[in-house]
């Protein structure tokens, strides 16, 4: 099963989330909570898989609990799940460790599917979110610079992998791109992000980004 916890303001979001949910077999809304601080109070005791986290709430904000969550020894994935979508957003939610970045106009019929797709390590990005991200990261100069930097600590096939990290693409699919064995590119990634310090394949595709490894 993979253990959810909702974080948002708004009881209704919450209710409409578990009943969505859990019409998944394979997916249980574990527990909710209505701030950031309750949010991570919340993870600490239901050790989820996954985290959907609002951005804007009251006393601690979503940005603020990610913070806090990616210092834990064993973090779960957070999604944020919002209306707001604007750069700054975007990028400081990710860089702060978030995994994914989703509107709430998502349809009901993708979001168990995203949930699974983010249960398994992979980022998950809205379209709109993603326009924003690639525009507001091209534009980064200090961010840019900071990621040439890491690249040159990289072999070559580090950064071909690194690339693949960059437009989003599976183990399994760098694996068959580069002709290796996909064991193989599991281990490329873990060193990637021990090199990198990154605490998960969304940041590293932040660097590629970064970088101009990818367009």
């Amino acid at each position: 099963m993979i253990r959810v916890v909702v974080v948002d303001d708004e009881p209704m979001v919450c209710r409409f989330l578990r009943t969505i949910l859990g019409s998944a077999p394979d997916i249980e809304v574990v527990d909710e909570a209505h701030d950031g601080a309750a949010g991570v109070e919340a993870v600490v005791r239901s050790r989820p898989d996954v985290v959907l986290m609002d951005l804007r709430m009251p006393r601690v904000d979503g940005l603020t609990a990610i913070e806090r969550l990616a210092e834990l020894p064993r973090p779960p994935v957070v999604v944020v799940l919002t209306t707001f979508d604007a750069d700054e957003y975007v990028l400081r939610a990710l860089r702060a460790g978030a995994a994914g970045f989703l509107v709430k106009s998502t349809p009901p019929e993708d979001l168990i599917g995203l949930v699974r797709v983010a249960a398994e390590g992979h980022t998950v990005l809205s379209p709109i979110a993603a326009r924003r991200l690639v525009a507001a990261s091209a534009a980064a100069d200090p961010a840019r610079a900071r990621a040439r930097e890491l690249l040159e600590s990289l072999t070559e096939r580090e950064r071909e992998v690194l690339t693949c990290l960059g437009e989003g693409l599976s183990n399994a699919r760098i694996a068959a791109r580069l002709h290796l064995a996909e064991p193989t590119i599991k281990g490329y990634v873990s060193r990637l992000l021990d090199k990198l310090g990154c605490r998960n394949r969304t940041q590293a595709g932040l660097i590629a980004h970064d970088a101009g490894l990818t367009r």
